[in-house]
């Protein structure tokens, strides 16, 4: 592993109401300087300022993005790379399951999280040796630290499986050496004690959005179980009680609530609202529009459209299809992927077209960009006109990480938002406990849990409208009104919720490892989709593609003694 020196910026102390990342830098690392009061804070601001994925020396934006759009969602079956043939080939070789160690993508999120972990740590080694805080700032700014180094190992277990956790008594900034450690012990006990510790010393309320809570913590802690909870796709109940135990805390602390709107969880506007449990915050001051969602840069319509470039991220045409539903407003879990809804591919926007008027669930248009529906603000989606080589990634563009036309024109980047990324939202922490209580036999608590996050879906007043103020399609969204008595289709129903509620977030790759079904669901949806996307012809995804390889450079790097102490995950 490659030792990143770090440059840390500090920044001026705010007022309470304040969003900390905001402010300006007063200057660069010193040793010296770390060790005071305002040099501490400093540095713990540098460890948050990498939760976007953006910062690290070298690094390409979408890299590291926070969002995994292209980890966690190009390569399952909700989205497609996107664009043409010819940009970005190491994303179609991603989405085609040709995973080489050599991936600059894949290394580029390696180095972010672990220097985002190198961050961390500088505070907790430091952190010590400060003057002029007390006791309780100090206890505050060290559950701070660990609950961003949980963050950081977190997201590279769930990418690489077998990983090394550094902490503070190992990392030394003036030695490389301290990184080279090696990856063949289990990094889960040591991520969830980094959480359990946040939980037990950070507050309830924060006074500063974008600093984690208790609850955000346990939120945390309830997610690590969850990812241990299905190990070779079999029920471990003693996490999933685990799990729950956590979970319900969140959930008894009042503080969360779904809100009425589904897209409330996808506008600037309504950011760090009584849903959002845990976000990454973005502010777009500079003239060129930095500090906003740089990860997601590319994913916008191209040549024409919302900030014009450059294509990347369309939805998949088994997405779209999940959002069927059936006469009682329910999905059609089984036969969803038989019939296709009704697009425009291979039309001109000058011809003539008619949006599907089957049933459909409302998170649909919220999701993805489909020609006939309008596209947030920006009027009504013209189809072709706004997609980059309709032949080639299909008819749909991506929509939740968009820019609104109403907040485009106030940003120096009309590809970059002030929409903060939700990292921990309370619909997780409901969807997850419905999963807990499938497996620990209370199948009718699960159903309960789900059909909370099914009304909303089903309040018109977060439908999308048309100019008319009428839903802009057929959507009918029903409850689970039948009991459930069996835990097999109980299970298939939270999963599939699931799916629906987080679609377009780079979740879902990561939900059908950790459920042990990736190897399945990826086959047979290749199988179907290669008829349409004929470049996906002759792909397979295979047991060892349910992690990441190892960067070569970081195996390289980790050489000690003659000898690399990380070791290659098994297939590559």
């Amino acid at each position: 592993m490659k030792k990143i020196f770090i440059l840390i910026t500090f920044f001026i102390a705010s007022s309470c109401g304040d969003t900390f990342l905001e402010k300006k830098p007063l200057g660069q690392y010193s040793p010296e300087i770390i060790k005071t009061a305002s040099g501490i804070e400093g540095a713990l601001t540098g460890a948050y300022a990498l939760l976007d994925g953006i910062g690290t020396s070298g690094v390409t934006t979408w890299h590291g993005a926070v969002s995994n759009w292209i980890f966690g969602s190009v390569v399952s079956d909700d989205a497609y790379k996107g664009s043409d043939a010819g940009d970005q080939p190491e994303q179609t070789f991603m989405e085609r399951y040709v995973w080489l160690t050599t991936n600059t993508h894949i290394y580029g999120k390696w180095r972010t999280l672990y220097d985002g972990v190198a961050r961390s740590n500088d505070v907790l080694k430091t952190l010590p040796e400060v003057a002029g805080l007390d006791d309780a700032r100090k206890l505050q700014i060290q559950a701070e630290a660990r609950f961003l180094r949980g963050h950081y190992h977190f997201e590279a277990k769930k990418m690489w499986g077998n990983i090394s956790y550094i902490d503070e008594q190992l990392w030394d900034t003036s030695d490389p050496g301290s990184v080279q450690v090696p990856n063949t012990e289990d990094a889960w006990p040591k991520i969830e004690a980094d959480f359990q510790f946040a939980a037990d010393n950070l507050p309830a309320t924060q006074t500063q959005p974008g600093r984690p809570t208790k609850w955000a913590a346990l939120a945390y802690l309830g997610k690590c179980h969850m990812f241990q909870g299905f190990p070779k796709g079999q029920p471990n109940v003693a996490h999933l009680t685990a799990a729950k135990a956590a979970l319900i805390q969140v959930v008894n602390s009042g503080k969360y609530r779904l809100m009425d709107n589904f897209h409330d969880n996808f506008a600037a506007e309504t950011r760090n609202n009584a849903e959002s449990v845990f976000e990454v915050q973005y502010s777009v001051t500079a003239a060129d529009g930095s500090g906003g969602n740089q990860g997601d840069e590319l994913t916008y319509m191209y040549p024409n459209g919302p900030g014009g470039c450059c294509g990347f991220y369309q939805a998949s045409q088994n997405l779209v299809n999940a959002f069927k539903t059936d006469a009682k407003g329910l999905p059609m879990i089984q036969t969803f992927n038989d019939e296709d809804v009704k697009n425009d591919e291979g039309l001109l926007s000058s011809a003539p077209f008619e949006p599907y008027t089957g049933r459909l669930d409302a998170r649909l248009d919220w999701t993805v960009g489909r020609r006939g529906i309008p596209y947030i603000d920006w009027g009504v989606h013209p189809g072709r006109f706004w997609i980059r080589d309709q032949s080639y990634a299909g008819p749909y563009s991506s929509k939740k990480q968009i820019v609104s036309k109403a907040e485009s024109g106030k940003t120096g980047n009309p590809r970059q938002s002030t929409n903060n990324y939700r990292l921990m939202r309370y619909d997780h922490v409901i969807l997850w406990l419905a999963e807990c209580e499938v497996e620990l036999g209370n199948l009718e608590k699960a159903r309960e849990y789900v059909n909370l996050i099914r009304k909303r879906a089903a309040n018109p007043g977060g439908f999308v409208k048309t100019d008319a103020g009428k839903p802009a399609a057929n959507y009918v969204v029903g409850l689970y009104n039948d009991p459930w008595t069996n835990a097999a289709t109980a299970r298939e129903a939270v999963r599939f919720e699931n799916r629906l509620e987080f679609a377009m977030e780079g979740h879902r790759f990561f939900d059908l490892v950790r459920w042990g079904i990736s190897v399945n669901v990826l086959n047979k949806y290749l199988d179907k989709e290669k008829n349409l996307r004929t470049y996906l012809s002759g792909a397979k995804f295979e047991e060892k593609h349910q992690y990441y390889p190892i960067p070569q450079q970081a195996i390289v790097y980790s050489t000690k003694n003659g000898q690399a102490t990380l070791q290659q995950n098994p297939g590559y």
